[in-house]
């Protein structure tokens, strides 16, 4: 069983992820992908800055994500830009990833990626895993972690599907709005119920 699991900026997702692994999961991280896709030296980073100019890139010949993000976060047409040159290059290389996994029966394979729904990659998987969280969380959650103001987090939030779109898609929604524990119980509930046990 292959499940994507997706969810916001600051959903949880990668803690559930983390939590999925731990229990044997053999996850692949599609934004990691999506960082590695236009590392220097790759075509991706050749078309990024050909559509975006020499200013998003770092003095050490990297992709700056941060002066990317203020690019195309709150401009829908220079992120349908990014998203049009990263899309295909990291569903390319997820689906390198899923045919070199290794296969473990009745363990499930899991495809982390926000953009799971956005990029048209459904039919990837099997199953869909949501994980939500209160706005307000969120907006705490990446300030703390990241330093983002949140006004940068809302564009962010407002540039991506939402909760409720993710939802009416969903074949499992996690619900992250308590603490640690409970997220979990949840997610030892929802892996019982996979692997059978």
């Amino acid at each position: 069983m292959i499940i994507g699991l997706t969810g916001g900026i600051g959903s949880g997702k990668s803690t559930v992820a983390a939590m999925l692994a731990e229990r044997g999961a053999y996850v692949i991280d599609a934004d990691r992908i999506g960082h590695e896709v236009y590392l220097p030296g790759t075509p991706g980073w050749d078309q990024v800055v050909a559509a975006f100019g020499r200013e998003v890139v770092a003095p050490d010949g990297t992709i700056d994500r941060r002066a990317l993000g203020s690019r195309v976060f709150g401009d829908p047409e220079a992120l349908g830009t990014l998203n049009r040159i990263v899309h295909p290059l990291i569903g390319q290389e997820i689906q390198g990833r899923i045919a070199a996994a290794p296969v473990t029966e009745g363990i499930p394979l899991v495809i982390e990626a926000a953009l799971l729904l956005d990029a048209g990659w459904r039919p990837v998987v099997d199953v869909v895993w949501v994980v939500v969280t209160p706005r307000a969380a969120v907006i705490d959650r990446v300030g703390a972690q990241r330093g983002m103001a949140p006004a940068d987090i809302e564009a962010r939030i407002a540039a991506q599907t939402t909760d409720e779109q993710r939802r009416r898609l969903a074949d499992v929604v996690i619900e992250n709005a308590g603490d640690l524990v409970a997220l979990r119980d949840t997610v030892d509930r929802l892996w019982s119920r996979v692997v059978g046990t």
